[in-house]
């Protein structure tokens, strides 16, 4: 773990107002510049683009909201959840903002690794870790959270060179996840605190904590204690009570056991983010107070802390923009068909109630269209995808979109951009990372890829192709 730097960079100190529409200019600028740089065209109809000042401002608004709580000197890791934008250039830039890693996978790793972070920055977290996966962490001294008792009994055979004969293996902090069970969220499927959640050892079941208390009596080595509540669509109120419940059960164990055996708190991220406008609200220093008023021990100097946030780091940051290929209607109503549907915005397509997303339209010059003398028309913005739900918008109200605009889909950072759905083949879009600087005309707006459009060859790579006779001869 890093001791806590100095906040800087952009945004820091800024007013949320201030930053949000200097955000939305930015975008702006970026929509149109792609389009003169032909990032997006008839030919590229669907681009990923990432605002690097505003990664860098979330980044450096972390700190400072936890410095703004913790006593000084307190070790302090904020490592992003991997999962919610894997892609390697991402992970160094936040690596450069002093933000570590959170895996869950083989995969995940070897992204963090390959962006250079270092292994005491980056924690393993996953439910369904393999022998193999754990001994790999422990050789690299990566933090490890057990998961359930089974794992625990397979890091007590791959930690005993460290204490038995044989050589020591490097000592990668190593901790147990446990359940609050303090309950879920308005997504059910993103609450991991619920009394039936699949993740960690489930505190309120009979004998439960009299179990995860004595597994640390027994294992001087265990030193760590985690939690996760959930993340969108879960109240601060109800993660800063999951983080309590943590905090008050480490008291407990360092009771039993007589000394400060946990010496680390990781308490999860889960910061929901707002998808209705360009405010970022709640934010980090929201949670942070409140997390000092419900648990003012977490930052007294006793314990390292851990997060893992992640959506809400880079999700504000991030645009899909698509072309609008054709407009037609259905029942009266105008249909916009794009090259943006559930290969992107999967959440949203098959959970619209959940993830509902805005979509702002251009023409085709990337200029913001103005809505006609009449006023926005509600008309469905529809994917490519061959099913009738594959559609990101329905009903909405919009200047009415023609073959050769474009539309942005916001806030699309997490998940959407990286997650990539391969329904009908479709091919994975590029992805630009962009900067911006002077003003007036003088403005220079630069990109860099994050990743490149993916070909159609490596779409048949992926899909067996080097295979292609071997039913066949069966």
């Amino acid at each position: 773990m890093t001791s806590n730097p100095v906040a800087t960079g952009a945004g820091a100190g800024a007013g949320a107002g201030a930053g949000a529409q200097a955000a939305a200019r930015r975008r702006e600028r970026a929509v149109r510049a792609a389009v003169e740089q032909r990032l997006i065209g008839p030919d590229q109809p669907v681009v990923g683009l990432l605002d690097v000042a505003g990664i860098r401002a979330a980044a450096a608004e972390l700190w400072a909201a936890f410095n703004e709580v913790v006593a000084p000197g307190t070790p302090v890791l904020h490592a992003f959840a991997v999962k919610a934008a894997s892609l390697v250039p991402v992970l160094r830039l936040l690596a450069d903002e002093g933000i570590g890693c959170e895996v869950a996978s083989p995969g995940e790793l070897a992204l963090a690794r390959a962006a250079g972070v270092r292994p005491e920055h980056i924690v393993l977290d996953a439910p369904a870790k393999t022998t193999a996966e754990l001994r790999e962490a422990i050789e690299l001294g990566i933090a490890v959270n057990a998961d359930n008792p089974q794992e625990l009994a397979r890091l007590d055979a791959l930690v005993r060179p460290r204490t038995g004969p044989g050589p020591a293996l490097p000592p990668g902090p190593l901790g147990l996840r446990v359940n609050p069970q303090v309950g879920g969220g308005s997504i059910g499927a993103l609450s991991t605190a619920t009394a039936t959640s699949k993740f960690g050892v489930a505190l309120l079941d009979p004998g439960a904590r009299e179990w995860v208390v004595n597994a640390f009596t027994k294992r001087p080595w265990l030193t760590r204690l985690h939690a996760h509540v959930g993340s969108q669509g879960c109240p601060l109120e109800l993660m800063a009570a999951g983080v309590r419940a943590t905090y008050e059960l480490a008291e407990e164990i360092n009771r039993t056991v007589g000394r400060q055996q946990i010496d680390t708190l990781d308490i999860g991220g889960g910061l929901p983010v707002n998808f209705a406008s360009d405010e970022i609200t709640p934010d980090y220093l929201d949670y942070a107070l409140l997390l000092r008023d419900t648990v003012p021990g977490l930052f007294d100097g006793r314990y390292g802390l851990v997060t893992e946030f992640g959506r809400s780091l880079i999700a504000k940051s991030g645009t899909v923009l698509a072309r609008v290929e054709y407009a037609k209607s259905a029942g009266g109503r105008p249909i916009a068909i794009t090259h943006a549907g559930a290969q992107l915005a999967t959440r949203t397509v098959f959970a619209p109630e959940s993830w509902p997303l805005r979509v702002m339209a251009y023409d085709g010059e990337g200029v913001p269209k103005p809505t006609g003398p009449d006023g926005p028309v509600a008309q469905d913005v529809a994917g490519p995808c061959c099913f009738a739900g594959d559609l990101v918008a329905v009903d909405r109200p919009l200047p009415e979109l023609q073959p050769g605009d474009l539309v942005a889909l916001l806030d699309t950072g997490a998940y959407y951009v990286s997650n990539h759905f391969a329904y009908n083949s479709l091919p994975r879009p590029g992805i630009y990372g962009f900067s911006i600087s002077g003003s007036g005309k003088n403005t220079r707006v630069r990109f860099a890829p994050v990743r490149s459009p993916q070909s159609l060859d490596e779409i048949v790579a992926e899909s067996g192709g080097e295979h292609a006779g071997a039913l066949s001869g069966l």
